[in-house]
This record gives structure tokens, C-alpha cells and sequence, in this order.
């Protein structure tokens, strides 16, 4: 059996290489593929198989696991480029802070806060806790990136063949779907090119979507009915003896996808809730990002089968110029101004709508049921600004959550007057959180053992939904519950 290639990289830095995005190498079919469904505008990234044509098998989980089970959904905001966390979720003030953060204690004392920077997530800080003991494995964009998406080394054994958590959800909630969920699983919102369903059927992948007021591009075929139902069938009988053989799983990936597509384009209503109002993106902060946490909100107040929802918003990697007022927002020319300008509203707006949607459930609301996670790949540098006032990479970092019944008003971990290094870990564990412990959280809150184990990948040496999970080197954040 082939040893599969290491993961191709790409780094998103104006002091690095100016790329950026991930990517995962792989022979086969679909190295890296884009697949644009029946004109539905939805775009589907996934790598083949190529190593086996085995797909799913029984997995192994563990006895006596204990998990949350509090959230039906989850809401992953990635803040790929890495905002600075002592001017933002672990405020620290000196000479170089600015004096319209307007930094105000919030929460009883509990949390101190750049209420001048971020006044609509100010308001939400009640039920927010942030995790100030957050330590990233890599200081470099996409190892990062990638890391903080498949809980592992994208460089390591079963990195090149590791699916994204959001496909891991996928996989896990497929048991439970119902005729009526006939949206994906696992939806992309101006994301880009992230992690896909690695070695897993591409039915789990990340459904790509980038944001427009009208929603898909058509659910409708162009020559009609009637036309779109020959050609569907004759498609169908051109695939009949394909489904075996050295390309099985990508036909039977295509075959999915279009199952899929079909299957929005036959049910009524499903367009709306790729719609906005005028009066939605004003409230949203007016930009794409906020777009994307409003089609968020419509994907998991529907339940309609998606479970898992990305929406990413790049543009923090400030190596200069941090707090330039004059940034414009637009590629390299942002500052945490710019960016803090795009998230603040569409995140204030996102997290009350939540809180006063009904959940499924009588006494519930969707906020009840939905755990939102911020993150990125790492922190930046801290005290003073570097000679081009900016900050640098750094591996010390904080993480978001709201929530699913996350404690708000707290944080998690204290650091130093610096930000520099922790002074008491907050939590059990007595040491740094790491990506995998937020997958683990993530996984728990939704009612997914974070120590199955699979046996049906194609190094046939079982595939760790967490690495080392299953004896304990990490777990789950119980005290943001």
C-alpha cells in the first residue's frame, strides 16, 4: 500500500509567502476538485480515496464516556490570520493601548473588555466565556489552520487522510437524519479552500457556499423540468457500472452529490434561507462576513440536517500598522479596526437573534441549543508593537464559546500581565488547552464520543476521531459548562 503524501501547504502572510488557504495532497481523481452541482451555485470540495475503496465500518467508542450532549448544532466562526488576544479576548492595557478601546469591566468584575473596540459583543459578554490558557501547536498559517480544523498534525500519520470536525459531524449525525433534512450536513460560508472529508465518502464534505441576497444561484434547470429529468436519468444509467473499480468512491462521491443537489432543488422554501434582506446585512455590520452569520442563523434555526456551520472572516495577520484607523478592509490593507468593524455587529446581531429564536425544544432558545466556538490558528505577539507597529505570530492564544450551555460572563485561565504566560490554567487538567481539547468540547456538546476510534481508513492502523483521546491525554473543557 502507498504511503499517501504529506499535506500541501499554503501561508497567508504578508512576511511570509502571500498565499493562501490549505491544501491536501492525495493521487487520484479529485486531488483537489470542485464540483458545481445542478446550477445550485453550492460548491463541494473533496479529495478521493484513493488509497481504498473501503468505506464505512464499525467504529470503536469507549465505555463510561461522559459527554455533554447540550448543543443540536454548532456554529464554528474562524478568524483565519489570528487576531491579536491581548487587544481582543484577553485584554491587556499599557502604553500602547488605545484610548477608544475604552477598555470597561464587565460580568460582576469577572471580564475586562475593549468595549470602545467591540460594543455589540460587549453586550453579549454574559453569556460568553473565553479560554485564556489557549496554546496553539504551530506558529505558522497553515499548519494552524489546518490544525485547529482536524485536531492533528496535518504533517503527522493520518494527517493527510483527516477529515474536518465539521465532517466528523456530518458522519455522526447522518444516523439521525429524517426525509425532511434535506440540507447538508456540513456547510462552508466564505470559507475558501479549508479541510475537507479527508478519507471519509465526500458526502460529509464541507458544502461551500460564498453569501448573495438572492440566495443560490437557481434551483432550477434552464431547459425545464422535463429536460432536467432525462438527463438525470440518463446520467444515472451512465453511472450504473461505475460504482466498483479503481474509481468507485468518486462515483459513488459524484453520485452523492448529485443526490443531494436534487434534493434541494425538489424541496420548496429551501432558497430563503440562502436570502437576506437589505435590512438583514445593514444590521449584520453591512460586509460578507456578516452575511455569512445570517445565512449561520438560517441554516441551524431551520433544521433542516445541517448541523455544522463555518463562517470565516481572514484578515488578522497585522504583522504592521494594528491600529491604523485609515485600513480599509480589503486584502492586505486591514488593521484590527477594519476587521473588528466586520465581526462586532454581525456577531452582536448573530448571537440576539439566537437568544430569542424558540429552540425545538418548549423553554429552550436556539442560542440553548447552539454552541458557537471562535478560533483561530494562534495568538500575536504581546506588550508593545513590533518597529512596524504591528504584532507577530504567537503560540499563546484565546478561544471563544457561547452558548449550548456554556457559563457566560467568565473566563477560563488567567495570563500574565503580558499575555505572555499563564498564571493558572483554569481547568481540571491543570495545563494549556489545546486544539484537540476543543475538538473534544465540540464533539461532547454534540453528542459524538471524542474517543472513537475508526477502523476503516485506508493505513488500516485505525483512525482516532481525537488523537490520544481515548487514554486521556486530552478532554473535554467541562468548566465552561
Amino acid at each position: 500500500m502507498r504511503r499517501p503524501k504529506l499535506p500541501k501547504s499554503k501561508i497567508e502572510c504578508p512576511t511570509c509567502d502571500k498565499a493562501s488557504g490549505f491544501a491536501i495532497g492525495g493521487d487520484g481523481f479529485s486531488r483537489r476538485n470542485f464540483l458545481r452541482i445542478a446550477g445550485t451555485g453550492l460548491v463541494a470540495t473533496y479529495f478521493a480515496d484513493v488509497l481504498s475503496p473501503r468505506l464505512l465500518q464499525a467504529a470503536t467508542t469507549s465505555t463510561g464516556v461522559t459527554l455533554r450532549n447540550t448543543a443540536k448544532n454548532c456554529i464554528f466562526i474562524f478568524l483565519s490570520g489570528a487576531p491579536s488576544h491581548v487587544d481582543t479576548w484577553d485584554l491587556k492595557e499599557g502604553s500602547w493601548t488605545p484610548s477608544d478601546f475604552a477598555p470597561t469591566t464587565f460580568s460582576g468584575g469577572n471580564l475586562r473588555f475593549p468595549q470602545g473596540l467591540m460594543p455589540e459583543t460587549a453586550k453579549q459578554l454574559d453569556h460568553m466565556a473565553f479560554v485564556r490558557s489557549g496554546l496553539s501547536w504551530a506558529a505558522v498559517h497553515s499548519l494552524g489552520q489546518a490544525w485547529a480544523q482536524i485536531a492533528r498534525n496535518p504533517g503527522g500519520a493520518t494527517g493527510a487522510i483527516a477529515p474536518h470536525i465539521g465532517a466528523v459531524v456530518s458522519l455522526e449525525s447522518q444516523a439521525a437524519r429524517t426525509p425532511a433534512d434535506v440540507l447538508p450536513g456540513f456547510i462552508a460560508l466564505n470559507s475558501g479552500t479549508i479541510p475537507s472529508s479527508g478519507y471519509l465518502p465526500a458526502k460529509y464534505a464541507p458544502f461551500g457556499v460564498q453569501p448573495n441576497a438572492t440566495g443560490l444561484a437557481t434551483l432550477t434547470h434552464p431547459e425545464g423540468a422535463s429536460r432536467f429529468t432525462d438527463r438525470w436519468n440518463l446520467l444515472h444509467s451512465m453511472d450504473a457500472n461505475r460504482h466498483s473499480g479503481a474509481l468507485g468512491k468518486a462515483s459513488m462521491d459524484m453520485n452523492d452529490f448529485y443526490d443531494q443537489s436534487k434534493a434541494l432543488m425538489d424541496s420548496p422554501g429551501i432558497n430563503t434561507l440562502f436570502s437576506f434582506s437589505d435590512a438583514e446585512h445593514a444590521r449584520y455590520g453591512s460586509s460578507t462576513f456578516g452575511d455569512s452569520l445570517v445565512i449561520a442563523r438560517n441554516l441551524v434555526g431551520a433544521r433542516k440536517g445541517t448541523r455544522f456551520v463555518q463562517a470565516t472572516l481572514g484578515g488578522w495577520d497585522h504583522h504592521d500598522q494594528i491600529y491604523d484607523k485609515t485600513a480599509t478592509g480589503a486584502g492586505a490593507d486591514t488593521s484590527l479596526y477594519s476587521q473588528c468593524k466586520q465581526f462586532d455587529p454581525a456577531f452582536g446581531a448573530l448571537m440576539t437573534d439566537l437568544a430569542a429564536t424558540p429552540g425545538s425544544v418548549a423553554g429552550k432558545t436556539l442560542l440553548d441549543e447552539t454552541l458557537v466556538v471562535i478560533v483561530a490558528e494562534f495568538g500575536r505577539t504581546t506588550g508593545a508593537l513590533n518597529n512596524q507597529g504591528g504584532r507577530d505570530h504567537f503560540l499563546r492564544m484565546s478561544i471563544g464559546f457561547a452558548g449550548a450551555g456554556v457559563r457566560g460572563g467568565r473566563a477560563i485561565g488567567s495570563t500574565d500581565a503580558a499575555g505572555n504566560n499563564v498564571v493558572d490554567y483554569g481547568w481540571s487538567e491543570n495545563r494549556d488547552v489545546r486544539p484537540e481539547d476543543v475538538t473534544c468540547t465540540i464533539y461532547s456538546a454534540l453528542g459524538i464520543d471524542f474517543t472513537t476510534v475508526r477502523h476503516d481508513d485506508p493505513l488500516n492502523r485505525g483512525f482516532e476521531y481525537v488523537p490520544f483521546a481515548k487514554d486521556g491525554t486530552y478532554r473535554v473543557i467541562e468548566e465552561l459548562f
